[in-house]
């Protein structure tokens, strides 16, 4: 689903970064902070089943609260439950 980085682009106003992001997350300039909730954010979506406390302490371990820990997840989550839902429908939001 593309069309949320349109977010991050407003956010950011840098489109070289949210290209990079796009080619490949881990080797996008980000800082140790922003590197860390990727790659949380990434292996939740990808393969939940494998977060542990370990990624949990990296969390924390790059200055993130609980409850900020907590947002990630929430986030995380509905971001990948609106994507199951809207192509378990067959919607088409971006022109292929």
């Amino acid at each position: 689903m593309r069309h949320h980085g349109e977010a991050l682009r407003a956010l950011t106003k840098d489109d070289e970064l949210l290209a990079a992001l796009e080619r490949d997350p881990f080797t996008a300039p980000l800082d140790i902070r922003q590197h860390t909730l990727v790659t949380y954010a990434l292996k939740l979506t990808q393969f939940p089943h494998s977060v542990t406390e370990e990624d949990i302490n990296n969390l924390r371990e790059a200055g993130f609260s609980d409850a900020a820990i907590h947002d990630a997840a929430a986030v995380t989550a509905y971001f990948n439950f609106v994507n199951r839902m809207v192509s378990g429908l067959g919607v088409r939001l971006e022109v292929e």
